[in-house]
């Protein structure tokens, strides 16, 4: 990771304090920056504001707007649009289906393949577009819960009510193969699919934990109760931007350390536009903040209630979702409908205040 220290900000600086080269070496006589992979992590380039309005993107757009732009459909056919456009992004953060436990009812859904091997190889592939998408200097964030095998086959007597609720028999009831898939058997889909990942060639930064004070509770009694998921970091290089500052720890002396890797966050109340497992916006804070740079775009592949690309928009950067439902994204774009508005009524009212006439 590039190393960075404070420098001299400016009222124009704003929020995003500059980044400077930590050696001498990195700079010209003539005092630039010289055009090195750790220099380009510092002030990476971004993406043209005419790409992003591109109309091939926004004709095949639910919702776009200068900020954001929401797609609907599947997942590899968007990313390669993407692609095809000459688009890049500066941070990924998303949250794929979990293995198993959800149907969307939607042709073409990730999660509930025959075996937890195929998930993750139908996941490398999402990642592998992704990592196209993604800048040199970009980042990509993973949130993804685990799963056990139960081989139980069909719901019976009163599991059938709570079964139901979700599908008939899910990937994880069916027998399994007898090894890595069998009754009681915790699938370390996270970590398989991370260590999957780095064998393709990725650069995981970290295994962040996501620790929940509010779990929904486990029904089982011979194993500890479920309180965490991960939170995959990865690079293209070991050249990226991470602007620690916004996301840090600041210590007494002034300084600002890193945060830490465990990260305490309640779950979501489920009142995501109707979507059954929707993003924390306090999950996507660091990832968002750290690595996206001034007038950068955040992608998520897997956009849900569009979490991701609310925040994004929230603080002030660009942002492309993709769901492969309609409706999401429809619920996706009434929300930043109702971000904008909000926008609006603050601007009013700040300019109301600065035009009320003084005292004589």
């Amino acid at each position: 990771m590039v190393q960075q220290q404070r420098s001299p900000v400016t009222e124009a600086d704003g929020p995003h304090l500059a980044l400077v080269p930590t050696s001498v070496s990195s700079v010209t006589e003539r005092g630039r920056l010289k055009d090195t992979p750790a220099n380009r992590a510092l002030r990476p380039e971004t993406t043209p504001q005419p790409l992003f309005e591109d109309s091939r993107l926004v004709d095949e757009s639910v919702y776009a707007d200068e900020h954001c732009v929401l797609l609907q459909g599947d997942v590899k056919e968007r990313l390669r649009l993407l692609i095809d456009i000459g688009l890049r992004v500066d941070c990924i953060v998303t949250s794929p289906p979990y293995y198993g436990q959800r149907d969307y009812g939607l042709k073409g859904q990730l999660g509930l393949e025959d075996h937890p091997s195929a998930f993750i190889d139908n996941l490398v592939e999402v990642f592998g577009l992704c990592r196209e998408v993604l800048r040199e200097t970009g980042s990509l964030w993973i949130n993804i819960g685990d799963t056990y095998w139960s081989g139980k086959g069909a719901h019976k007597s009163q599991e059938v009510k709570q079964g139901a609720r979700r599908f008939g028999i899910r990937p994880q009831d069916r027998p399994g193969d007898g090894l890595w898939a069998r009754p009681k058997q915790l699938l370390l889909i996270p970590h398989r699919l991370a260590i999957t990942l780095q064998d393709s060639g990725w650069l995981i930064r970290n295994d962040n934990v996501w620790v929940k004070p509010n779990p929904v509770p486990d029904q089982v009694r011979d194993r500890c109760s479920v309180s965490h998921e991960y939170v995959f970091h990865l690079t293209n290089s070991r050249y990226y931007y991470f602007n620690r500052l916004p996301v840090g720890r600041e210590m007494p002396s002034g300084s600002v350390l890193p945060p830490l890797d465990t990260w305490e966050v309640e779950t979501s109340n489920g009142s995501g536009g109707g979507h059954k497992a929707s993003f924390s916006e306090e999950l996507v804070r660091i990832p968002i903040l750290a690595s996206t740079p001034p007038g950068g775009i955040v992608l998520d592949p897997f956009n849900g209630s569009g979490t991701s690309t609310i925040f994004a928009r929230a603080h002030g950067f660009r942002s492309i979702g993709i769901d492969l439902s309609r409706e999401y994204c429809e619920h996706a774009a009434e929300a930043l409908g109702h971000l904008d508005a909000a926008f609006a009524t603050e601007s009013v009212e700040d300019h109301d205040e600065l035009s009320e006439p003084g005292d004589d």
